[in-house]
């Protein structure tokens, strides 16, 4: 670990306008290219909404600009997804010197789990949720009721629920992560798993955009599932008692010569 006291502050500062400045070069340069594919990319994020609706139903907008800005919208959210290894990196190395050599080897598989985790809560969102969620939801219509989803509607219920579930899949490295420090135990997430799943479901009501009961419930039974495959994690990971050793050291004194244990 580096010696701050020998870097002067506005050093730091310096390195991190830098280390920002390039993210947002890779953000912009993200940008240009994913606006070339702006319709496609919106096309693949509606594809779950239009294969449940009815024949003549469209996506319409409804303002003068509505469709140009949801493009650029799309086409800056791909943007810092292409962008994301590069911001992960200038991330690492303005955090890095100030860490241990241990903890060094931890972020990097905690940053590579995190990831895997966010994108299968988004894609677990896309092709889980969204078929059955927008086909409850369009079986309201009738002859006299039809659907007319705006783009820009479209665009923040999906874009909202995908973040939503990726979040959501991080509960298990959270829960880990504290059973590792010590904050919460097996034993702990056990006898509180009724409240768990109580607060599963407020989250759950919360982070949804909808208010329907059907994306509510699609929503807190994985984060159940999640939570029970948290409390795994602090079995395996989670910080070790060391109540084990300390009975060790009570049998230890117990054998010893009754002499040597008054001298």
């Amino acid at each position: 670990m580096l010696d701050d006291e020998k870097i002067p502050f506005t050093d730091h500062l310096d390195e991190l306008r830098k280390r920002l400045i390039t993210c947002f070069i890779a953000v912009g340069v993200g940008f240009v290219l994913s606006y070339g594919f702006k319709e496609k990319l919106f096309e693949i994020l509606t594809l779950p909404l239009v294969s449940v609706m009815k024949g003549g139903d469209k996506i319409i907008y409804t303002g003068v600009a509505e469709a140009f800005f949801t493009y650029m919208k799309v086409a800056f959210i791909a943007g810092v997804g292409v962008a994301s290894p590069v911001i992960v990196y200038q991330f690492w190395m303005f955090v890095a010197p100030g860490l241990y050599e241990k903890e060094r080897r931890l972020v990097i598989p905690i940053v590579l789990i995190s990831t895997v985790f966010f994108v299968g809560g988004a894609l677990f969102g896309y092709f889980i949720v969204f078929p059955v969620g927008f086909e409850f939801l369009m079986s309201f219509s009738t002859e006299t009721i039809r659907p007319m989803p705006s783009m820009r509607e479209y665009l923040g219920f999906a874009s909202t629920m995908l973040l939503s579930f990726g979040l959501v899949f991080e509960l298990p490295i959270l829960i880990t992560f504290l059973a590792k420090l010590g904050v919460v135990t097996v034993a702990f997430l056990k006898k509180n798993r009724k409240y768990a799943i109580l607060i599963n479901f407020i989250i759950a009501a919360i982070l949804t955009p909808s208010p329907d009961a059907v994306s509510q419930i699609l929503m807190a039974v994985p984060m159940m599932l999640l939570y029970e495959i948290s409390i795994i994690g602090a079995k395996i990971f989670g910080k070790k008692s060391a109540a084990p050793e300390s009975e060790a050291d009570t049998d230890d004194e117990a054998e010893k010569d009754p002499d040597e244990a008054k001298v």
